[in-house]
């Protein structure tokens, strides 16, 4: 699965980590992340990730 980076703050969201503190288990996607998550460190949306 693919890693993306934060555009503002440079956070890596890795699907093999997940985000368990924000309620994302291991091995979601982050094509499959909700609409409504945000980056844990800045609290932008999706859409301001790149792909790594």
């Amino acid at each position: 699965m693919k890693r993306y980076v934060c555009d503002l703050c440079g956070y890596v969201y890795d699907p093999a980590e997940g985000d368990p503190d924000n309620g994302i288990a291991a091995g979601t996607a982050f094509e499959d992340l909700p609409e409504e998550w945000v980056c844990p460190l800045c609290g932008v949306s999706k859409d301001q990730f790149s792909e790594e």
